[in-house]
């Protein structure tokens, strides 16, 4: 935080890479101004260099991320999905310190410090061509990695009583304490949704009961409905349309959780349907083959396996 330069942060999904971004930046001198942050994977790949770097359009000026951080922090979460144009923009604007606004034609100065995350190996991605070898150099001049919450499950019991307060304040949810076994079985869990799944735990057995006490039995009921969630059976299963229940479980999450959610079921269903044909999804889609396969790499999709399930 003391250093100004780029920070690549690198992390598994849901590992909590925005929450350690955020905290450099209130602990940096850019804290008084702003924190800006956006996913790659929300941004339309035809419109990506418009929302980054600005434009200007019959006389008026429309002002992109760069611009609008200022003198504070841009964030730019799933940077391993942005697209090779975008990157091209983005490197040329980080080499020079400056950038054009689209239909424009003054310098913009970059002010604010570039932090970055992926959950990917970009090493990998650069030797698959995927991902500029002089874009990576570029943003990976601090690096810091983000372990996985089953690297630290002494923190895991903190964590379930700081969500479970959080909710209690915030949402009104009855206080309910962890029995001693039910805590015993959360801190050996190796949680591969991350600090989401732990959130998500949380606020699901803050719900189920208004019993003073979580058990054991709560809780091995909830990971087993979760594990089903995460597994093959919601992909082998078609429905005509989402049932009450799985409405109310997908509107319980924030906005950008469930709108990733129903992405992954959306895909999945399409991509059993048409025998893993990515191309075939695309059009039924209606998006960009290119965009598809980022979409489905963010959202740890594998046309492949999918298909070798159902079998």
């Amino acid at each position: 935080a003391q250093h100004d330069s780029r920070v690549l942060f690198i992390g598994e999904h849901g590992s909590g890479k925005s929450k350690y971004s955020r905290l450099l930046h209130r602990k940096s001198e850019r804290a008084p101004y702003p924190y800006i942050e956006v996913g790659v994977a929300t941004l339309d790949p035809n419109n990506s260099a418009r929302e980054l770097f600005g434009a200007e359009e019959e006389g008026k000026i429309y002002y992109g991320l760069l611009e609008q951080a200022g003198k504070g922090s841009l964030y730019i979460d799933d940077i391993g999905d942005m697209d090779l144009a975008t990157q091209r923009r983005l490197l040329s604007a980080l080499e020079s310190g400056r950038f054009q606004r689209l239909g424009g034609t003054e310098q913009i100065n970059i002010n604010c410090r570039i932090l970055t995350a992926t959950q990917y190996q970009l090493e990998a991605l650069v030797d698959e061509q995927k991902f500029m070898s002089e874009l990576f150099y570029q943003l990976n001049v601090l690096q810091v990695v983000i372990p996985p919450l089953r690297e630290h499950h002494e923190d895991i019991p903190e964590l379930l009583n700081y969500y479970r307060d959080r909710f209690v304040q915030q949402e009104q949810f009855n206080y309910r304490s962890f029995s001693i076994a039910a805590l015993n079985r959360l801190r050996n869990y190796p949680w591969p949704g991350n600090l989401l799944e732990l959130k998500n735990l949380v606020q699901r057995l803050l719900i189920a009961s208004d019993e003073e006490a979580i058990s054991l039995e709560e809780v091995e009921n909830i990971l087993l409905q979760m594990n089903r969630t995460r597994g093959s059976k919601a992909a082998k299963t078609k429905h005509a349309g989402m049932s009450d229940n799985a409405l109310q479980e997908l509107f319980s999450h924030p906005l950008k959780e469930a709108r990733e959610l129903f992405e992954k079921a959306y895909l999945e269903q399409k991509l059993m349907d048409v025998d893993g044909s990515v191309g075939k999804v695309a059009l039924v889609a209606g998006v960009e083959r290119t965009h598809l396969y980022r979409k489905m790499r963010s959202l740890g999709i594998d046309a492949k396996q999918i298909v070798k399930n159902r079998t």
